[in-house]
């Protein structure tokens, strides 16, 4: 088995990225792409503890992508409310000296994003401070999550699940767009780097099936080289119609668990979609990985 798409507490999983990969070592794997979002810091750690335990090691970001750009530029119409892109990078070798300043460029937007969903809460009577942010993230990559675990501790709902979809999801009072990179530049970063860019969980971008399509076929003229077509969120018959369109337009076929640990139950190391094994045959099928 393997895995491309997994997260740490580099980001916002909850393993460290040390012991992602033990835990991948106990579940059989034998490779496994880091993807956390927006950052690079886990890799060293991770593909250390891989060399140790000798597991493959790809290296890999998830990239938080401008899609309103990508829908302006494109006319590309029928996206549902909350739309997300995000743009795998696997097999990032050296990252570019343009790649490392595009990446501490979203840190410095992410920080300014939280700080203004902070300045929300005390607004609305929520008395937080930085530092009980800063506590929360336990010196880990800041996001929604963590303001979730903040709301729970004011036992302002019950959990984390509750203070998403009453505070933290698009649409709700606490919501506030990621910044994110234009997906030509996010393209062009990661082949300068060695890696490549692969469009993740497809229904995310909550575009109707119909539209689907056109998009990406224009994504590939402008550089996208893969699909992950296999999401544990998504619907079966909707992931083989990812794949028949993948392999249509001559894209690689990815699939990933989206593993984050404790903090997403029901996802599961090496497995994609309802129980669904991830064969080595995914990355076979990419000399650019090999």
């Amino acid at each position: 088995m393997i895995d491309t798409h997994t997260h740490s507490n580099a980001s916002d999983g909850s393993f460290t990225p040390a012991l992602l990969i033990r835990e991948a070592k106990k579940k059989g794997l034998c490779a496994i792409a880091l993807t956390d979002h927006d950052t690079l810091d886990g890799l060293a750690e991770a593909e250390n503890e891989a060399t140790a335990c000798g597991v493959r090691f790809i290296r890999g970001i998830e990239i938080n992508i401008n899609w309103k750009r990508i829908s302006d530029r494109e006319n590309v119409t029928g996206l549902g409310p909350g739309g997300e892109f995000h743009l795998l990078g696997l097999g990032i070798k050296t990252p570019s000296q343009n790649f490392l300043e595009a990446v501490a460029g979203l840190a410095r937007r992410r920080e300014e994003r939280n700080r203004e969903i902070l300045g929300r809460m005390n607004e609305m009577g929520m008395e937080t401070s930085w530092d009980d942010v800063l506590a929360m993230s336990e010196g880990r990559i800041i996001g929604r999550l963590h303001f979730a675990g903040l709301l729970v501790n004011k036992k302002i709902v019950k959990n984390r699940e509750q203070a998403f979809t009453r505070y933290l999801q698009p649409g709700k009072p606490l919501y506030i767009p990621k910044s994110g990179l234009d997906f030509t530049e996010a393209v062009t970063l990661i082949r300068e780097s060695g890696g490549i860019p692969v469009l993740a969980h497809p229904g995310s971008l909550y575009l109707a099936w119909g539209r689907l399509p056109g998009l990406v076929k224009v994504l590939k003229d402008r550089g996208l080289a893969g699909i992950e077509a296999w999401h544990p969120n998504a619907g079966t018959r909707f992931c083989r119609r990812l794949e028949e369109l993948g392999r249509s337009l001559g894209l690689y076929i990815t699939e990933g668990s989206d593993y984050h640990g404790n903090v997403r139950p029901g996802r599961e190391l090496g497995f994609s979609n309802k129980g669904r094994k991830i064969e080595t045959s995914i990355l076979d099928a990419i000399p650019e990985l090999n």
